[in-house]
């Protein structure tokens, strides 16, 4: 709390200094260009988005120059006759602002300019419900979430989240948090969390250095036909480009990592952006006296390079060192706990990618190769006494690669988009296990696997000349040479129909419906038994078929207001053989999931009802509110009766605000509510048999009763206050984020820890006890956070 003291002081100074070395505005330059031909666009008008008489108009070429724009967040709309009005993502006015291209989409419907206001409330053809497009401004400042991209999408409709630990999992419309996946500009991730879960998406903290980032559109259904692998959630980030007339520096230090981020050029044809974090996780969480100590070092990278006006190429880089130790100086006895059953764990990862793209009049086509990379070691002793060999319980190792290619080629025809393409990659996966069990046995094995995949997609997107009715349709279709179950392409099509009706201006009617394939988690697929076979080769493809339905109202820039219900069907899902708990019940914990013997029969649901409302007046009020009620529930094979899952919440609530003051100040705030989640007890007798304990390190849980108990209901409040300092070459930028200022508390599922003591020594081993102590445990305080940005 010091440090956070010693901020707010400087800020106070800061507001009192005198203030007339401010900047009031920077000029903008930019180009007007066809999407396709990459010719200027002449004469093209240019505003600023909810700026009355700010509009320029491009010269002969396409060039334009606004010559004083105010700072901060910034949106840019070009019209012209012939084209498609178009709004431009969100910018920071600084003194660094890049060169800004504007792309326009031929229309020969559009017979005069138009003059009416654009809206930043934006749908694709192809996806016009389960669709969120998070701007800067959404990354940049919104509260409790410190600029991490899986917390910012929690103020969206249908995201729950688990606030027992520090995790980053998305969990999305009652799905689990395998079932998500990440793209950057359109190169794969398989996560975008350190210490990641293997087999999994979660972690504690994001990967991604959130000031490289341009937009994230956010799929919750109705995916694209080229997104594949993804049954709940699909998360397209677009980064930004490298300034092509300056060299931009930024540096930031904040509670938890610091960090140095480049935008610039290379040449009159090349530009870059690049960032390296160092954290110092560590010693916050010391300070919170959580457990476990976080330590990680990031980088990533972008250079983008036009070989000339049709043809450009794209150079992706991201990677992440982590270790993870534990604080041996615990606060209280749930830190015991905590302690009992935590591991120690190193991670190494990191994607490479190339991504080419040819324009040509009517397509573009984008090839791409990419390499994604993860190295996982998790160690655990019995009682974290690692001087005798013999505490050894668990050891493991993971090293999952995949080499992919893709292409995919986009026509425009008139009304009518059409999109093909294929992709194939190539994993592979080594591990050892080691496994401390019941009974004295151990689990002593390695395994090591590689497969090909194949995916062929095509879609058709229609737009009616008065704009009115907006069609989709695509079909895409998935193999694997694992085995001959997953390499009969024909088994795993995935159709997608979308449709939106808007008969009134500001008002419309969307409706979605499709069939979406994943292959179960490599760790899975990669399990071999005690003859060195793979037990889970009859694995199908997970699959869901989900619909929704919805409308919205939208007035002008100002507000929007949508409701949408979902209907999720999840069929073929892996189920524990041993504990008849679906695999996508888990993966919201340190380490690695599906390491068991599996079978395809477990089925699931979930369905919903969503309602987002945005008001948005410029320069003044940003206000976000979001409900979301829904059941999720699974069954073990379809002659059971349906239970809830892991992810039934029940409701999700958010509602925040950002309030711009004068003089560049802001203030934000958000309450987030959500439902208590099914839980299964501990079964005290078997947990306290010594064989038991000592290989398990923790409680078991009693699976005859699962999820037959609930958490209670949690909320939360999170502030912000924000300081911006815009001066003729340089920005200063301070924050103050303070997490659960409520210092709200969840009562988390009573817990044992074994004292140590032998309750009936004259019994045989194989009966002998521990006397186990009850243990009440809590969750939730503040977490503090402050920073300081300097652009320069």
């Amino acid at each position: 709390m010091k440090r956070l003291y010693i901020l707010a002081i400087a800020m106070a100074i800061c507001a009192a200094s005198d203030m007339s070395a401010q900047s009031q505005g920077y000029p903008v330059k930019g180009r007007v260009i066809d999407r396709l031909t990459r010719e200027g666009i002449p004469y093209a008008a240019v505003i600023i988005v909810g700026v009355d008489g700010s509009g320029v108009a491009a010269d002969s070429t396409g060039l334009f120059t606004i010559p004083t724009v105010k700072p901060g967040i910034n949106q840019f709309s070009a019209i012209q006759l012939g084209y498609r009005t178009v709004v431009t993502p969100e910018y920071k006015i600084t003194p660094y602002t890049p060169f800004i291209e504007i792309e326009m989409d031929q229309d020969p419907t559009e017979l005069a300019a138009s003059s009416v206001r654009p809206s930043p409330f934006l749908r694709s053809v192809e996806s016009p419900v389960s669709v969120r497009v998070i701007s800067l401004g959404d990354i940049d400042k919104i509260p409790g979430a410190n600029k991490d991209i899986a917390r910012i999408v929690r103020s969206y409709p249908g995201v729950s989240y688990s606030p027992i630990g520090y995790r980053n999992d998305l969990i999305v419309r009652g799905g689990g948090p395998s079932e998500n996946t990440f793209f950057i500009d359109g190169i794969e991730i398989p996560n975008i969390n350190h210490f990641a879960t293997q087999g999994a998406t979660g972690g504690p903290v994001s990967l991604l250095n959130s000031d490289l980032i341009r937009e994230i559109s956010f799929y919750t259904g109705s995916f694209p036909s080229n997104r594949g692998g993804a049954l709940s959630s699909v998360m397209d980030i677009s980064l930004k480009d490298g300034n092509l007339e300056k060299q931009a520096f930024k540096v930031s230090i904040g509670a938890s990592e610091a960090g140095i981020s480049a935008s610039g050029h290379m040449g009159p044809k090349t530009t870059y952006i690049a960032s390296v974090r160092q954290s110092y996780l560590q010693l916050l969480f010391k300070l919170l006296g959580l457990p476990m100590l976080p330590n990680y070092i990031d980088g990533q990278f972008k250079i983008k390079t036009k070989i000339n006006e049709r043809n450009e190429i794209m150079f992706l880089g991201i990677g992440g060192i982590d270790n993870l130790r534990l604080n041996m100086d615990p606060d209280d006895k749930g830190d015991e706990y905590l302690l009992s059953y935590l591991p120690k764990l190193k991670q190494e990862t990191f994607t490479a990618g190339i991504s080419y793209k040819h324009f040509s009049e009517m397509h573009i086509q984008t090839m791409s190769l990419s390499y994604n990379y993860l190295n996982n070691r998790s160690v655990k002793y019995r009682n974290n006494d690692e001087s005798i060999p013999d505490n050894l319980t668990q050891k493991s190792w993971g090293l999952d690669g995949k080499a992919q290619v893709r292409f995919e080629n986009r026509s425009y025809y008139g009304a009518w988009t059409l999109r093909e393409g294929a992709e194939l990659s190539w994993r592979h996966y080594s591990s050892q296990v080691f496994r401390k069990l019941a009974d004295g046995y151990t689990a002593d094995y390695g395994s090591k696997i590689n497969y090909l995949g194949w995916g062929i997609f095509t879609s058709a997107d229609y737009k009616s000349p008065n704009g009115k009715l907006r069609t989709s349709f695509g079909i895409r279709a998935d193999g694997s040479s694992y085995s001959k179950n997953t390499a009969k392409i024909w088994k795993q099509l995935s159709p997608r129909a979308s449709i939106s009706y808007s008969p009134w201006e500001n008002w419309s009617f969307n409706a979605s419906a499709g069939m979406y394939h994943q292959l179960p988690p490599v760790t899975a697929l990669s399990f071999r038994n005690a003859n060195n076979e793979l037990v889970n080769s009859g694995l199908d493809y997970m699959r869901v078929i989900s619909a929704a339905i919805g409308t919205d109202w939208k007035f002008r820039e100002r507000l929007f207001i949508g409701i949408e219900g979902f209907y999720k069907q999840f069929l073929d899902i892996p189920l524990s053989v041993e504990t008849n708990i679906p695999l996508t019940c888990l993966g919201a914990d340190y380490g690695s999931i599906g390491e068991e013997a599996l079978i395809s029969s477990a089925q699931g649901r979930s369905y919903g009802v969503e309602l987002l409302a945005k008001w948005l007046i410029p320069d003044k009020i940003s206000l976000v509110g979001s409900a979301t009620l829904y059941k999720s529930e699974f069954r073990s094979d379809r002659k059971e009766p349906y239970i809830p899952s892991a992810w039934d919440n029940r409701f999700i609530i958010n509602l925040s605000a950002i309030y711009q003051f004068p003089r560049y100040w802001s203030i934000g705030a958000k309450i987030s509510s959500i439902g208590g989640a099914p839980y299964t007890p501990y079964d005290k007798e078997t947990s306290s048999l010594k064989r038991v304990w000592d290989a398990a390190g923790r409680p078991v849980y009693d699976y005859l009763r699962y999820n037959q108990e609930r958490l209670a209901p949690y909320y939360q409040i999170d502030l912000r206050v924000d300081k911006d300092f815009y001066f003729n070459k340089w920005t200063l930028s301070l924050y103050v984020d303070l997490q659960n200022v409520t210092f709200s508390k969840i009562r988390q599922p009573d817990a044992y820890l074994s004292t140590g003591n032998t309750v009936n020594p004259e019994d045989i081993p194989q009966l002998q006890k521990y006397e186990l102590e009850v243990l009440e445990l809590y969750s939730g305080t503040i977490v503090p956070s402050i920073g300081i940005t300097v652009e320069f």
